[in-house]
């Protein structure tokens, strides 16, 4: 919601796959929440410090989803939860881009969740499984973007 736990550690986590298979001149990942309640500000130091055990750098600023620019701009737009998902659905009125929001979770391809869960008023454990939950998706999407590559013809931009 507010860009500073789940989604610029997402963001980071792709990265960091993208950068891994020499990828980074042709996928840019972006991260943004539904509210702008935190927008301006970096990412949660728990997270942050969570995220770098595991060699992951976020270095991001929280920004509020920008509905005129970022639908255009990006082919996937992921959430992190039902909440989430659901705004953004409401943001696309004319029902042009609903086939570029997905669900984090969608892309998980060893874990079972219905959600990526918010660990803000978690402990350290909360985090650390949010981030074993975001590695198992960002594996998952990045294959997806991988496969759409190859098969650009079947997809729009």
């Amino acid at each position: 919601m507010g860009n500073i736990c789940r989604s610029p550690a997402a963001e980071a986590i792709m990265n960091k796959r993208i950068s891994d298979n020499n990828l980074s001149d042709v996928i840019e990942v972006d991260s943004a929440g539904t509210i702008d309640y935190h927008s301006g500000e970096g990412a949660d130091s728990r997270m942050k410090k969570i995220a770098a055990k595991k060699d992951y750098n976020i270095d991001t600023i929280a920004r509020q989803f920008n509905p005129q620019n970022d639908f255009k701009r990006f082919d996937y737009i992921v959430t992190m939860d039902d909440e989430n998902y659901d705004d953004i659905l409401s943001l696309d009125v004319n029902n042009i881009y609903s086939d570029k929001i997905f669900r984090m979770v969608d892309f998980c391809t060893t874990h079972k969740a219905k959600e990526i869960p918010d660990p803000y008023y978690s402990g350290s454990s909360g985090f650390e499984h949010v981030i074993e939950l975001l590695e198992d998706a960002t594996n998952g999407l990045l294959n997806k973007v991988l496969d759409d590559i190859k098969q650009p013809d079947q997809k729009e931009n």
